[in-house]
């Protein structure tokens, strides 16, 4: 793992700090590299159940160095775009907490999470414009998707940021919190970790996927997936455990 990442866990949370606190933890080749080889880890450990992506230092990422880019670096891998992550998130739960700036291909690595806690001074923007650039790391295309397609074209457009308070009331972040996103975060997470690992799982997947299914293959397809999720022993185990009225004890199976 690269320096430029670090990882950490703790009672089934994956926490993974992009770690250039100096250059507002700008996004490098090998952060990015970094974060995907965290999110192969996160997907292929069980004893995981969520990942939380943060950034060092009060700033969550100011998008892409640009002196990497001058010397011709792409902070991308191969298959999983930006950041190591944008293009191919995870199969379990992402979270970001964002501390001060998501900006540009911050605010993209922020939007390709599941769900976001962010502090009362985080501020969130797609600036690229400034630049003569484009978000195309996602930017343009996810963002109409998760706020009003006017809102989006106003922050693609004029590259102006918005706040911690108006992102919660567009429906962009789940929470704001006066003190550490991170630690907003870790209680967000844990409130999943006591849930069934399968059915957490296979609730992402669907939502994820079905706003592209044909209407009239809406329940076939979510069938397909969740059928497994009904007959596994974690499904047995949560009947169990709320007719016996003590905590399940979740397998994974």
């Amino acid at each position: 793992m690269s320096e430029e990442v670090l990882t950490s866990e703790e009672d089934g949370i994956l926490v993974v700090t992009i770690n250039r606190p100096d250059a507002k933890n700008a996004m490098t080749k090998a952060a990015a590299e970094g974060i995907a080889a965290a999110m192969d880890r996160l997907d292929s450990d069980d004893n995981l159940r969520v990942g939380i992506l943060t950034g060092a230092g009060g700033t969550f990422c100011s998008g892409m160095d640009l002196k990497g880019f001058l010397r011709g670096e792409s902070p991308s891998v191969e298959g999983r775009g930006f950041g190591g992550v944008v293009q191919q998130p995870p199969e379990k739960p992402l979270i970001a907490a964002v501390q001060g700036y998501a900006l540009a291909g911050g605010l993209e690595l922020m939007i390709a999470c599941d769900l976001v806690v962010a502090s009362a001074g985080a501020k969130f923007g797609i600036p690229e414009v400034k630049r003569g650039l484009v978000a195309a790391a996602g930017g343009v295309m996810m963002l109409p998707d998760q706020i009003p397609e006017r809102i989006a074209m106003e922050l693609a457009l004029t590259g102006d940021f918005i706040d911690a308070p108006r992102a919660y009331e567009l429906g962009l972040i789940n929470r704001v919190t006066d003190g550490d996103a991170l630690a907003g975060a870790k209680e967000l997470a844990a409130r999943i970790v006591a849930n069934g690992p399968l059915a957490v799982r296979v609730s992402k997947q669907v939502i994820k996927q079905s706003r592209g299914w044909p209407m009239d293959e809406r329940y076939k397809r979510q069938t397909q997936l969740i059928a497994p999720v009904f007959v596994s022993e974690d499904a047995r185990e949560g009947a169990a455990a709320f007719a016996e009225k003590r905590a399940p004890n979740w397998k994974g199976k």
